[in-house]
């Protein structure tokens, strides 16, 4: 703001000394226009520190929030699961129906517990100082291999295509292992079987240029055309993915990006409605 106000008064009193020839004149506009100017400039910088300490009470507040969630939740999973194992005493086929619903919905609170503790830090952004030498191919590797049974459950086939000797990238190692594994998730969630054939995952990790690029693909539902300029926004998630997949936070996609975008790397996808997505993102080698 300091700059605009010298640059504006300095072309208002140039214009002036062209077109006036009384310097009082020229020397009344210039403290006019520069008292409007220090009242916009105040006005703006009160506005925007008034955004900021909101958005700073809204973090505060979730993550609280969030933080005081987790410790009830987690003993009511204890509780649960030890009543479906039966050491608390029998429970009946109606009882283990019930209990086994209570799991589900509690499992389905603490993934959101979790996510929303995961945007927290992202935006606080301290999670992104420690940077250390990371192979993708492994991280990414790990990852199928831990998917492996949701995979044969859900009657999904994923291919792997890694490039031979693919260099390490500086990174931070946890925050690409969220990364991947919300692009996995979704892709198995999302992925679909045909005529009784298996669906169908491709993993694609190679070299360009200087980055390193991962790509993803499914032959899944698809984004809607009309969706996705929305598809990476907070909370978003698309009509059809809402008719077939009714629960999720719809965070997964808001974190991949945020932690890419904070890591220096760059995001995006290409989709078509019913044919499938290919989601990818790229990671500078230096």
């Amino acid at each position: 703001m300091g700059i605009v106000m010298i640059g504006v008064i300095s072309a208002v009193y140039g214009i002036g000394l062209h077109y006036l020839n009384d310097p009082q004149a020229i020397a009344l506009i210039v403290l006019f226009l520069t008292a409007a100017l220090f009242i916009i400039t105040f006005v703006i910088t009160q506005s925007f520190e008034k955004t900021a300490e909101a958005n700073r009470l809204k973090s505060e507040f979730v993550s609280i929030v969030t933080h005081q969630l987790r410790s009830p939740l987690t003993s009511l999973s204890w509780a649960i699961e030890a009543l479906i194992s039966g050491e608390l005493g029998k429970v009946d086929e109606k009882q283990l129906e019930y209990l086994k619903i209570l799991k589900e919905n509690n499992d389905r609170m603490g993934e959101l517990v979790q996510d929303l503790i995961t945007v927290t830090k992202v935006e606080d952004g301290s999670q992104f100082k420690n940077k250390e030498l990371v192979s993708l191919e492994t991280l990414a590797k790990n990852l199928v291999f831990k998917f492996q049974p949701f995979l044969q459950a859900s009657n999904i086939e994923l291919k792997m295509k890694i490039d031979d000797n693919l260099p390490q990238v500086l990174t931070v190692a946890n925050q690409i292992k969220i990364v991947l594994e919300n692009l996995i998730d979704n892709a198995i969630h999302y992925a679909k079987s045909k005529d009784g054939r298996k669906g169908l995952i491709e993993i694609l990790l190679h070299k360009k240029e200087k980055n390193i690029q991962f790509e993803i693909k499914d032959n899944g539902l698809g984004i809607p055309k009309e969706d996705q300029k929305f598809i990476f926004q907070k909370f978003f998630r698309s009509q059809n993915v809402r008719e077939t997949q009714p629960y999720g936070s719809g965070l997964g996609l808001f974190i991949t990006k945020s932690i890419i975008t904070k890591l220096g790397g760059k995001i995006g996808f290409k989709s078509e409605e019913g044919k499938g997505t290919t989601f990818w993102f790229i990671l500078s080698i230096k």
